[in-house]
């Protein structure tokens, strides 16, 4: 096999709500996200989405699903599960189980960006915190008002990251 050297761009991202109209309005006034298509039925009988019924598996009858936009074209995809209905977990920040966890968002102005999050009825986590030693990196962990955790980083991911201060923080 060869080795892959260009990066690969994140298409979308999978979010599972309680209230698909109430997220799209969320979404959109907190961070802008336009919305491009929905919300419309998936059924796993329904013609022209029977795909869902195979990838989501006999337990699938029905959901709303709505597609909406970043600034810089990532999707987020947006589903309230009907049949089988959707259920908040007892605790929606168990970092030490396999799989996602939390999905970050850019801001300059994280101080803002959190304020308005609080404000349309989500949640602060956390306190913000300079991370990055010796510049002006910052981050929160946040939820939205439908119990997913949301990080947000005052700068871009490799803005972050790709200059990280080398003091002994790296695992062997």
């Amino acid at each position: 096999m060869n080795e892959l050297t260009t990066p690969r761009a994140l298409n979308h991202v999978g979010i599972t709500v309680p209230d698909i109209h109430a997220a799209i309005d969320w979404y959109g006034r907190v961070f802008g996200f336009r919305r491009i298509m929905g919300p419309r039925r998936l059924e796993a009988k329904l013609s022209g989405t029977e795909e869902s019924g195979h990838i989501l598996g006999p337990r699938f009858r029905a959901a709303l699903q709505a597609h909406l936009v970043t600034a810089n074209g990532v999707g987020i995809e947006l589903f309230q599960f009907n049949d089988p209905e959707t259920e908040a977990p007892d605790d929606n920040l168990e970092y030490w189980k396999t799989g996602f966890w939390h999905i970050c968002f850019t801001d300059p102005d994280i101080e803002g960006l959190v304020t308005r999050i609080v404000a349309e009825g989500g949640k602060q986590r956390t306190e913000i915190w300079a991370f990055v030693p010796g510049t002006d990196r910052k981050l929160c962990y946040c939820e939205d008002p439908f119990g997913n955790v949301i990080e947000i980083f005052s700068h871009t991911y490799e803005q972050t990251f790709a200059d990280w201060p080398n003091e002994g923080r790296d695992a062997e």
